[in-house]
């Protein structure tokens, strides 16, 4: 089969296209014939060295994937030859005490797809039916691609940890990436006012079709004299940060009394100067949130099939043209997700 190898994490990465086996499956696998794979700034990380820790040497790449059921394992029970499936983030085990808590991707066994053991990088791939579920009918499978990473992670963030109410006004940064863009919807969809930060011009006509109720222009001002004047000097209720370092003030900055901050990205892999003080006399909590539970993929996939979240795609390509995906994302030009096709 043909599959996008990680040959050596350097900038630019040094990755090819190569004929390797199709996996052998273990009793409780699943082949998957992968028919899209989006690619998320975790692939740009690991693939410039920037992000190292748990990275298999020569990795196929690609945790965000959707395709058909190819093959199954001997104990495999719960999918069959030919049904839509996407994959959480982790290969879990599905019986550690996180994985019974539904806390699956924390699995204490679990191992990263496309991280620590192959991903959707490629014609075929294997994952534990564990990590699995169906596609919802009616959601075309470059679309499903995203729905663990970016919509899952999304959920999980918005919903689970920072608790986003009807009415409060939460602050996306990073907006027009892959993860902003479908967190704008997210925050929309559970009536939120969302105001979301870029620093593309040329972006913010699109994030406000996205259903953005404020657009913040990210250039030398910090951004949170204008989150505080929009809301009367109060500042925002939720902040959901996909940039990292180079944002963290301004978000803190941002937040009002009790105000919740999640952070979602780090684009850098910098250090921040961190004054306590401003988050003890706010109240406000900071969390961190990662990856996403089977129960937050199947809450994906249901508001993708309601229509309340659409998966925004940059660009669809093949894997031969992973250089270009690399330039685009890295140059800040591409709108939400680029997806390879293999």
């Amino acid at each position: 089969m043909q599959a996008l190898v990680l040959d050596q994490s350097v900038q630019p990465p040094l990755m090819s296209v190569q004929d390797i086996p199709i996996p052998e499956l273990g009793p409780h696998d699943v082949l998957v014939k992968v028919a899209a794979a989006g690619v998320c700034y975790h692939d740009i990380l690991a693939a410039g060295g920037i992000l190292r820790r748990g990275i298999s040497p020569n990795v196929v790449l690609g945790h965000e994937l959707a395709g058909y059921v190819e093959a199954v394992g001997d104990l495999v029970t719960k999918f069959t030859p030919g049904q839509k499936v996407a994959s959480i983030l982790t290969e879990a085990c599905g019986e550690c005490d996180r994985c019974r808590s539904g806390r699956e991707h924390r699995c204490r066994h679990g191992k990263g797809i496309g991280h620590a053991i192959n991903g959707g990088f490629a014609e075929y791939t294997k994952i534990m039916e564990t990590s699995l579920i169906l596609v919802p009918d009616g959601i075309s499978m470059t679309a499903a691609s995203l729905l663990g990473c970016p919509i899952g992670v999304g959920v999980q963030a918005m919903l689970d940890v920072a608790k986003i109410e009807m009415g409060e006004t939460v602050l996306i940064t990073g907006a027009g990436g892959g993860l902003g863009t479908h967190l704008i919807q997210i925050g929309k969809a559970v009536g939120a006012r969302v105001m979301a930060v870029t620093s593309s011009p040329e972006k913010m006509a699109k994030l406000e079709d996205l259903g953005a109720d404020d657009i913040l222009l990210m250039e030398d001002i910090d951004f949170s004299e204008i989150a505080r004047a929009l809301t009367g000097d109060e500042g925002v209720d939720v902040v959901i940060d996909c940039v990292g370092p180079t944002v963290f003030q301004s978000c803190v900055s941002s937040l009002n009394q009790f105000g919740r901050m999640v952070i979602l990205g780090d684009v850098t892999g910098g250090e921040i100067v961190f004054r306590p003080a401003e988050i003890l006399f706010r109240d406000a909590q900071i969390s961190g949130s990662s990856g996403t539970s089977l129960r937050n993929l199947e809450r994906a996939g249901s508001l993708v099939s309601s229509g309340a979240v659409s998966a925004v795609i940059s660009e669809e390509l093949s894997l031969d043209q992973w250089s270009l995906a690399y330039d685009h994302m890295t140059a800040r030009e591409s709108f939400g997700r680029v997806c390879l096709i293999p």
